[in-house]
């Protein structure tokens, strides 16, 4: 575990949690360190669904849906996005019913941006700072104008603070979606979905008998949601590295992460490839965008007989592979 402020704040009497009652934790990640908590009272949500299945197997109350009351106290792991961060102040208020917040989060997420503001709203309590990040706790926040709101982007789409890309169109989903392949058909999945821009250009193709909308981010998914009007589109919260489909796809398209937080992680990527191989039918086809600097092909020509390069821009590559190697899991 990474991040062990909170237990080193509690172990040192800097703070101390409510004796009973429910203790809400929000958007903590395989690597925050919540083993000080009294596991029965804790209530986890988590709306990553690697995260969640993690805290759901180490048998916590996991949500992905945001409690609005009923806690004496909440921990808030803060994110990268500093909106999504002050929704997620707001939320653990409203659920606390203004009681004790503590605020994790590491420098270089916006943690001191965040205390500034913090300290215009709230009674700060304490402070500590470890291992290049700060935990913080206070309680009495008046911070009923931190909500999120939505975000309405060119052609129609919406967004919501923290989702990938949440301020524009990806680059890398804007080259792939002007150089969609025009016979795609059949069954098709778009892995990493994020919030529907490049399922709206697949679904444009007539051939499209169906497309499965496979996200991690259950809020990026529920955009896409609102920004897709179409009965073959199907939407699927998972991890799209571990999804096993009912059937094979014909098609697989994705624009894979390849980033772990800030770290740049290519095998993730790599982890897309090898799920898209084994989710296709023996003949199937999978299009994808990446960095031009990333090693895919390497990976590309293990999992598949027939390797394509499309082209693309200075900065991306389109790639395919066709007719994947290795059996379908």
């Amino acid at each position: 575990m990474l991040h062990t402020r909170l237990s080193l704040a509690l172990r040192d009497g800097a703070v101390s949690l409510p004796q009973d009652g429910r203790l809400l934790v929000i958007g903590p990640n395989t690597q925050h360190d919540v083993s000080a908590l009294p596991k029965d009272r804790v209530t986890i949500y988590n709306r990553f669904f690697p995260d969640h299945a993690h805290w759901t197997s180490r048998g916590f109350d996991t949500v992905h849906t945001l409690p609005d009351g009923g806690f004496d106290a909440a921990l808030v792991c803060a994110p990268r996005s500093k909106l999504l961060a002050q929704a997620w102040v707001a939320a653990a208020t409203k659920a606390t019913d203004g009681g004790l917040i503590l605020l994790d989060g590491q420098k270089t997420d916006g943690i001191d941006s965040l205390l500034k503001a913090i300290r215009q709203k709230a009674n700060l309590l304490g402070a500590l700072s470890k291992a290049h990040g700060k935990l913080v706790w206070f309680d009495t926040a008046d911070v009923g104008d931190w909500t999120a709101t939505d975000t309405q982007l060119e052609g129609g789409f919406t967004t919501c603070p923290g989702v990938f890309s949440a301020d524009g169109i990806d680059k890398g989903s804007a080259v792939l979606a002007a150089a969609m392949p025009d016979d795609i058909t059949g069954r098709v999945a778009d892995l990493g979905a994020g919030w529907g821009y490049l399922a709206r250009h697949i679904l444009q193709r007539p051939g499209v008998t169906s497309l499965d909308l496979i996200e991690a981010d259950l809020v990026a998914l529920d955009c896409a949601k609102l920004n897709l009007d179409d009965p073959r589109a199907n939407f699927i919260w998972g991890d799209a590295t571990q999804f096993c489909p009912p059937q094979p796809y014909d098609v697989v398209i994705s624009n894979p992460p390849f980033h772990t937080g800030r770290a740049g992680d290519p095998e993730l990527g790599r982890a897309f490839i090898r799920a898209a191989a084994a989710m296709l039918a023996p003949s199937g086809r999978f299009v994808m965008v990446a960095n031009r600097h990333l090693p895919y092909e390497d990976t590309l020509g293990e999992q598949f007989n027939t390797v394509e390069d499309l082209g693309g821009t200075p900065g991306f590559k389109l790639l395919s592979g066709v007719k994947p190697r290795r059996t379908r899991r």
